[in-house]
């Protein structure tokens, strides 16, 4: 099996086990990475919700196989699809998340409804 790229949304959401998250089986898991970027957005809002940071840290990596180094050549990808992306007003940790998947070539994990209109050549995942 290939990698597969957990958006910040998809962590929460296993992290709180809502509903749609159990379609992230443990296989999945098994490949699952997370760009560091999307992986702060997890820590701050656990930290926000009073969690201790280390802890908070620990959290937001326990869900996935490895945590990807946020690159030069993934920066430049989510500054890029700014303009691609601006009709729905994607953050800089929506669009490092894609940058990532797109660099893999990897399917990429949201339950950010709105991703579902991107046609960037790689397959999204909206959990419900």
């Amino acid at each position: 099996m290939s990698k597969i790229v957990l958006d910040a949304s998809a962590v929460l959401a296993l992290l709180n086990q809502e509903p749609g998250s159990q379609k992230l089986t443990p296989e999945l898991l098994r490949e699952a990475v997370a760009s560091t970027v999307n992986l702060a957005e997890v820590q701050a809002k656990l930290v926000r919700e009073g969690g201790d940071p280390d802890e908070a840290w620990e959290l937001a990596c326990a869900p996935i196989a490895a945590a990807e180094p946020f690159t030069s050549e993934q920066a430049k990808s989510a500054g890029t699809l700014a303009t691609q992306t601006r009709h729905l007003g994607l953050s800089l940790g929506d669009r490092s998340c894609l940058a990532l998947a797109m660099t893999l070539g990897a399917p990429v994990y949201t339950t950010d409804k709105e991703w579902k209109n991107l046609k960037l050549g790689i397959p999204i995942h909206v959990l419900p």
